[in-house]
């Protein structure tokens, strides 16, 4: 048996499926190019049958990102296998991933097909997608609530036409690691043709056991993990693959098994989705939580002082945290000590890049006395959210008034789609609904805010405040985000962002779709 586990990353297909998550494709694109300077081996891109944006974000994230297999997920349907091998066709290593509800609760109640017209169409597609290309992955969707004969018989056809990966779905986060250990062990005895494939586990994190069961699950033969950076994804999220990494990393005298990646781009990657998503990461989350490597007590900071290994099973160094020593940075500062701050942060620019963002850097410098490491990260985030976010219309200027005995108003000034100056007031609940208001007014869009954060990205009153929004409209979610110091000229660019993604949606749903649906 191989020694390598091999690492599926699928932040940008199951983890965007977070409630008020949805991103761009420039933006699934930067995910994507973090990911391959992680080295995961595997990125599942998308599901390019779902629409047309994602379709889009598939096929370049293949034709642009090079390193790992990319991946497509599909529906053991024609139509989606068929728009996942053209999404990925032209990657260096391109996978289809079908996948199919195999328990009988989802046979009965979601598929309303019997059992064998189920395996029926698990055999079908597996051998469609082989016909594209010869790396397939097949999951049975919610295989821990499935019939143990069944699942085996299923598992025993999918190879027969191909699947060179099969991958236990616990799709509901319904395993116990010691239950699960068991499954495997099974699956291994009594699934003819699995020795020859690989053995994969799809972990969710309903009972907050997604990382103990994919570790579980590595002791016992599996050689391929799926999770999301920051373990985020539907409901409680999926397993969160930097804490699966580093655990591989630092007991490597339990497990024994071999790694690919460059464990010193967790950090980078951890910020990035954070970042992107407007999911913040808890401060107490273990290996990129803000915590992670705080001491508080003084028994253990007497400890960490005299030497970190006291208290610190591995070094901050390992997973990329920036080096603590810093370098001051404020408005006398050149381009050149901005450069180099910014390459230690892991971002390369050239020097057109550094001019540009020099300026945005004056600008806040102007308004603090230092600018800092997080105040660079939020800064680089603007410079290429700006870039990436489909933008129809733009905050000119707003202004607003308020106070305990006054009435909060706000007037705000747009460039439309043609460029042309648009301007509206409103008065609010505060200054930031009074503000929305306005820009509803301007747009003539109604819509529901289903959340709104401010988090100080540094420490002092003249910390960059970061504001996320979520607004609903019509059932779905966008979320909108931005930085400034001032709060409510964030939180006015914050939702103006979250109604462009509004508006793009609209224009795209009005494309027509890709794939098929299961009849």
């Amino acid at each position: 048996m191989t020694t390598q586990v091999k690492f599926l990353d699928t932040t940008l297909r199951d983890g965007e499926q977070s409630a008020g998550i949805g991103m761009t494709v420039d933006e699934k694109l930067q995910i994507a190019r973090q990911l391959a300077r992680l080295k995961v081996d595997i990125i599942e891109a998308g599901f390019a049958a779902s629409s047309p944006g994602d379709f889009q974000a598939v096929q370049r994230i293949a034709q642009e990102v090079h390193g790992p297999v990319i991946c497509s997920l599909s529906r053991a349907v024609a139509g989606d296998v068929d728009a996942a091998w053209n999404a990925i066709k032209d990657a260096d290593s391109p996978r289809i991933h079908v996948f199919l509800s195999s328990s009988e609760i989802h046979q009965m109640h979601q598929l309303r097909k019997d059992r064998e017209d189920v395996m029926t169409m698990a055999v079908e597609m597996v051998a469609r997608a082989k016909s594209y290309c010869d790396d397939v992955e097949f999951s049975p969707m919610d295989a821990t609530r499935t019939n143990p004969d069944y699942l085996y018989r299923m598992l025993e056809e999918v190879i027969k036409s191909g699947a060179k990966t099969i991958n236990i779905a616990d799709t509901v986060g319904y395993a116990i690691p010691s239950d699960f250990q068991a499954m495997l062990r099974d699956i291994q005895l009594y699934v003819p043709g699995i020795e020859g494939v690989t053995l994969s586990v799809h972990c969710h994190n309903d009972l907050g056991l997604a990382v103990s069961n994919s570790l579980a699950a590595i002791e016992v033969g599996a050689r391929q993990v799926e999770g999301c950076i920051n373990g985020i994804g539907e409901r409680a999220g999926n397993a969160s693959l930097e804490e699966i990494i580093m655990a591989l990393d630092t007991r490597k005298d339990l497990f024994g098994v071999e790694l690919n990646i460059d464990t010193t781009q967790i950090y980078a990657a951890s910020r990035l989705v954070s970042r992107i998503t407007g999911m913040s990461v808890q401060a107490n989350k273990a290996i990129v939580g803000e915590n992670a490597f705080r001491h508080a007590s003084g028994i253990h900071q007497d400890g960490v002082l005299k030497d970190r290994s006291t208290y610190e099973v591995m070094s901050p160094e390992r997973v990329g945290l920036p080096p603590e020593v810093q370098l001051v940075l404020g408005k006398l500062s050149g381009r050149a000590g901005l450069q180099a701050r910014l390459e230690l942060l892991g971002y390369s620019l050239d020097r057109e890049e550094v001019t540009g963002v020099y300026q945005r850097f004056l600008e806040l410098a102007d308004k603090k006395n230092e600018v800092t490491d997080r105040d660079l990260e939020i800064l680089m985030d603007e410079e290429n959210r700006t870039a990436s976010e489909p933008i129809t219309f733009s905050l000119d200027t707003v202004h607003f008034t308020g106070g305990d005995k006054d009435i909060p108003t706000a007037t705000v000034r747009l460039i439309g789609p043609d460029g042309t100056f648009l301007t509206d007031a409103s008065t609010g609940n505060g200054p930031v609904d009074a503000v929305c208001r306005a820009i509803d007014r301007v747009i003539g869009c109604s819509t529901t805010l289903a959340d709104f954060q401010v988090q100080a990205v540094s420490e002092g009153l003249d910390s960059v405040g970061s504001v996320t929004m979520r607004i609903e409209n019509a059932g779905r979610v966008f979320s909108g985000r931005s930085a400034s110091t001032d709060i409510i000229v964030a939180s006015a660019q914050a939702y103006l962002s979250a109604v462009n993604r509004m508006l793009a949606a609209d224009e795209a749903e009005s494309l027509p779709a890709v794939g098929s649906t299961p009849d």
